[in-house]
């Protein structure tokens, strides 16, 4: 038996019977972390000595009756954007390079409530503003399916760490794709949650009004598990919705007859590849083969959507990332005649190239005689996309659209271009603008043998029927059972 390629179900149900401890499982972990992270490099810190100590003593308190929660025992990877008390957490950025987090994220909390194990930190694009996780300042993390092979970002550590079983499963976090377009690249499963559902208290904020933490996993059962852990209102973020607590595991069934699955067309157009397009096409027909009622529409708000994003998005994460300026948090630099010189030297050292780009266009959104022709032009179109997506809710369950319009590309090929890397967000931002959950699914792999992936898009609030649909697809399709990482040396 293979412990690390279980799902964390199966690891929980083994757990159960007693036919696996706690240590063993960390111990399996640990072991492929150190056969896997010279080729992946997923983990910007890993926390080897003390995950031990934490399943050993989880094992004891187990064996004593004093250990009763479902969860413990079990290892987690989190991304590198939210604190962990007395753990380094970078951002990925040289700016925040010895930042040691104070406190814990609201998450974290849940997760050590649940006595979950954390393994490390995961590498990330610098502070979560990428597609590839190219852009960290410590590495570039490689795809498991083919290590010269981006992972997708900016959660690319998170997706590359599951793919690669280093870890069960893994938090990550969404501003434009950023958990959905690397679960598609690596093959694994990836929910951007409702926002306001999960509490983004501790996340170190881009752009406060799109990001959304969630869950990376093996199978769908898997993100149902852990949304339910870290899913809830919290009161130290004033964005959180105070909604009844529901559980996401209960209604995964494999019947989906009569469920509606709008197809919209514009996202099936020009931009997308054949093989990712006849993967989509594929998947469908196993859609009607369940019963599923699947219709056509128009949902024309892709064109618009990408330009809306990088106008917010770069706006508040210019106003966000204003605090690291040498004096109040980050990195300070050496020398410095003035406290303008100290802002300036500080900034320009610590920040990277995309960051700087980002701080830049959304400085000049947000500037005086521009304010009113962009910032809040693209709030305007915003509520569109919102209003265009409630009109397709009243007609359908979810809407099926590519997670990606393409398959993960080679390290290096769009890195200096940074329009092309924008555009691979074209079919996930506009469910960040209009606040929506979303859900990647693997669908297939092309001639090459790279994954594949399939978004799910559903109504606010309404994660259980994404999940459920994902998981019929899942259970008919037995993508894991078919295809695995290949490792596949540059």
């Amino acid at each position: 038996m293979n412990i690390t390629q279980l799902t964390v179900h199966e690891l929980i149900e083994k757990l159960q019977n007693k036919e696996l401890t706690s240590t063993e499982i960390t111990q399996s972990y640990i072991e492929q972390i150190k056969a896997k992270e010279n080729d992946v490099k997923a983990f910007v810190t890993t926390l080897e000595e003390q995950a031990i100590g934490q399943a050993k003593e989880i094992d004891e308190k187990r064996e004593k009756g004093e250990i009763t929660g479902k969860y413990a025992g079990i290892p987690i990877g989190i991304k590198d954007n939210m604190c962990t008390k007395g753990i380094k957490t970078t951002c990925s950025s040289h700016m925040l390079e010895n930042f040691i987090a104070p406190y814990n994220a609201t998450v974290v909390e849940k997760l050590n409530k649940e006595n979950i194990i954390d393994l490390g930190k995961l590498n990330m694009d610098e502070f979560a503003m990428g597609g590839s996780t190219e852009y960290s300042y410590f590495k570039k993390t490689a795809n498991p399916w083919n290590l010269s092979k981006v992972p997708g970002g900016s959660s690319g550590g998170s997706a590359a760490a599951v793919a690669a079983n280093m870890v069960p499963w893994a938090l990550g976090s969404d501003t434009g794709g950023s958990i959905r377009q690397p679960s598609s690249f690596c093959g694994v499963v990836g929910l951007k949650p409702t926002y306001g559902l999960v509490s983004r208290y501790g996340l170190v904020a881009f752009a406060s009004s799109l990001d959304q933490i969630g869950p990376i996993t093996k199978d769908v059962e898997d993100a149902a598990i852990l949304l339910n852990i870290i899913a809830g209102h919290d009161e130290k973020d004033t964005t959180s919705v105070n909604q009844e607590k529901k559980d996401y595991t209960k209604n995964l069934k494999q019947d989906i007859k009569g469920k509606k699955i709008g197809i919209p067309k514009e996202f099936f157009g020009e931009g997308i590849n054949e093989e990712v397009k006849a993967s989509l096409e594929k998947a469908i027909k196993t859609y009607q083969s369940l019963g599923a009622e699947i219709e056509e529409f128009s949902l024309d708000i892709a064109q618009y959507s990408l330009a809306t994003y990088y106008i917010i998005g770069c706006a508040e994460a210019s106003s966000n990332l204003g605090r690291f300026d040498g004096i109040r948090y980050g990195y300070r630099a050496k020398e410095f005649s003035s406290l303008k010189e100290l802002y300036k030297k500080s900034r320009s050292e610590g920040f990277g190239a995309e960051v700087k780009r980002r701080i830049i266009l959304g400085t000049y959104v947000l500037s005086s005689g521009y304010y009113d022709a962009y910032y809040k032009k693209a709030q305007q179109v915003r509520t569109l996309v919102m209003q265009e997506f409630e009109k397709g809710f009243k007609k359908y369950d979810v809407i099926l659209t590519p997670t990606s319009p393409t398959v993960a590309f080679d390290i290096g090929s769009k890195s200096n271009n940074p329009l092309e890397m924008y555009l691979s967000d074209i079919c996930t931002v506009s469910v960040n603008i209009a606040g929506l959950p979303g859900i990647s699914i693997p669908c297939g792999v092309d001639k090459q043998g790279m994954p594949i992936g399939m978004q799910l898009i559903g109504n606010k609030f309404e994660e259980e029927k994404i999940l459920n649909i994902a998981y019929a697809f899942e259970k008919e399709t037995k993508f894991r059972e078919n295809y695995q990482p290949q490792f596949i040396q540059k």
